[in-house]
């Protein structure tokens, strides 16, 4: 399957300087055919398909080069018709579930458990062209739009499967995504080529941990391997930070010399699947910044804030919030995204658990010495989370601007992430407090107390951080609360059910009479984490 891998990327070209800005990983040539990009470019910008996914998930008909030909001797024609051209040369990605009928006599849960098929692929054979990198295992994708599997969704998808009793799938895509790490080095975002230069919030750990709870300490020893390159992949760098500060991908070196981690992307440029929504977003900021400075109208200045632009949205997905006022300098405008700037509290306490986990491998392998040094490098990150990013004066955990050397004052479920994984930092009475106090409403927990019309803020609720808030809650001594949580939550997503068949992507906690909203695409169904999260937190009755 490693041969496949880089099959895969040999012939798939790389969408738009999606991984190793645009050359062939084996001889760092251009991988694509010129005059691709400017085709890709058109076919984006024209909206030939209402979702700027469907165009990158798409099978070219025909050689690549052949269709970027044809493209430029028609395209000046006056009867052209660019829609007819691409569905003339590419195949459409299938629509797997768009022939399933929910029956809404069903309980919830027995929907669900009828739903995991419906959701699961199986493994595939490489076709050439196609964005899709195959997995050697079947796994379980998130519904919708998306006909990928994605990386942290499916530890929460995962969480329904255990209920399920299908611990062989759970294997299945844990095996798929220790594949990822030994073929790639790393868990991207999704098995899209489009996705090779970002991850997703690493809870390879925690995949680790819930398949050892169904089939003992073993497991740990066998993905001790994985569990390593995974975090050398985040860790990358360290040796080039300066003695205080400084950042280098995904390393932040901190004032008092503790090194933690942000989010970021290997590529400054649009991102293929959101080509259309991050050129605009990006002509936004030039044209903010132009209003504010006359040196932004310098052509250099111009391309280098295009740049850190694209470099801020990309980072923003590998976070999974995509997007969020976590990310906005204003805490309002897309166009302010300065996702590198951040050092965020949820993903330092899942490399935290990560190190943790690290640990208890080698301990378990019988090596004391490497599971001490990974004991010691989880408490030096445990300390450095509670000094930057505890903020005093809200008691509240919140992300770190280590640009203007403090706390984002953006508070959010985020803060949360501390609790979850028991680190014994904060002050988790006034943690529930804030949580009961502003963030709980009649349909769950808002994610953000900002409505900035992103997916990732209020009004909008989402399955993940209803379950890390509930299990943190729950296990520092908050059973109430996270009963009350719990209750909300199910409710929606149990009515939502009934009323349409469906189980969705996000919903609105605040207006329970309405869909979830915000963000570049509508409101998806299926849906993996929803489902997952669902029936764990029913199973808790």
């Amino acid at each position: 399957m490693k041969k496949l891998i880089l099959q895969i990327l040999l012939v798939c070209f790389a969408f738009q300087a999606n991984f190793a800005q645009n050359t062939n990983p084996a001889t760092g040539k251009n991988a694509v055919p010129p005059g691709y990009d400017a085709f890709f470019k058109a076919v984006q910008m024209a909206r030939v398909f209402p979702d700027s996914k469907t165009f990158p998930d798409c099978t070219p008909k025909f050689p690549l080069a052949e269709i970027v030909k044809r493209y430029e001797q028609q395209h000046t024609q006056p009867d052209f018709g660019l829609r007819e051209f691409v569905t003339a040369h590419y195949t459409l990605p299938h629509s797997y579930s768009s022939n399933f009928k929910a029956d809404t006599s069903r309980s919830a849960a027995e929907h669900i458990n009828v739903l995991w098929d419906v959701l699961t692929r199986q493994p595939e054979a490489p076709v050439p062209g196609s964005s899709l990198i195959p997995l050697p295992h079947a796994y379980v994708v998130p519904g919708g739009r998306f006909g990928e599997v994605y990386y942290w969704d499916s530890y929460f998808t995962m969480l329904g499967l255990e209920v399920s009793k299908r611990t062989g799938l759970i294997q299945n895509m844990v095996d798929n995504f220790a594949y990822l790490i030994d073929t790639l080095g790393f868990i991207p975002n999704g098995n899209r080529t489009y996705y090779l230069g970002r991850s997703q919030p690493p809870f390879f750990a925690s995949m680790v941990q819930l398949l050892a709870n169904a089939k003992g300490k073993e497991v740990y020893v066998r993905y001790l391997p994985q569990l390593e390159k995974e975090y050398a992949f985040w860790m990358s760098g360290t040796d080039k930070l300066g003695k205080q500060n400084g950042a280098f991908r995904r390393v932040v070196r901190m004032p008092g010399g503790e090194i933690l981690n942000r989010y970021w992307d290997d590529s400054p440029t649009p991102r293929p699947e959101s080509y259309r929504e991050d050129v605009e977003t990006a002509d936004l900021a030039i044209g903010q910044a132009a209003k504010t400075s006359k040196n932004a109208q310098n052509a250099r200045n111009i391309n280098q804030l295009r740049k850190s632009t694209y470099r801020h949205l990309r980072a923003g997905a590998e976070s999974g919030w995509d997007f969020s006022s976590r990310w906005l300098r204003d805490g309002k405008t897309l166009a302010t995204i300065r996702t590198t700037e951040i050092v965020p509290v949820d993903l330092n306490c899942l490399l935290y658990n990560l190190e943790k986990t690290l640990a208890t491998a080698y301990e378990t392998k019988g090596n004391a010495e490497r599971a001490k040094s990974y004991q010691t490098a989880a408490e030096k990150r445990r300390q450095a989370v509670y000094a930057y990013c505890w903020d005093k004066s809200a008691q509240f955990f919140t992300d770190y601007d280590f640009v203007t050397h403090r706390t984002t004052g953006i508070y959010s479920l985020a803060g949360m992430f501390p609790f979850f994984f028991n680190m014994n930092i904060g002050t988790p009475q006034t943690a529930a407090s804030r949580i009961e106090r502003d963030f709980l409403k009649d349909g769950g927990l808002l994610t953000t107390l900002a409505d900035t019309h992103q997916q990732w803020d209020a009004p909008n609720g989402w399955a993940p951080l209803q379950w890390i808030t509930y299990k943190g809650l729950k296990d520092n001594g908050f059973a109430e609360l996270a009963g009350k949580i719990r209750s909300r939550w199910i409710a929606n997503n149990v009515r939502v059910y009934k009323l349409t068949g469906k189980l969705v992507e996000k919903y609105n906690v605040t207006d329970i009479t309405l869909k979830a909203g915000g963000g570049e695409y509508p409101v998806q169904d299926g849906f993996g984490w929803t489902n997952g999260v669902l029936l764990r937190m029913l199973a808790e009755e």
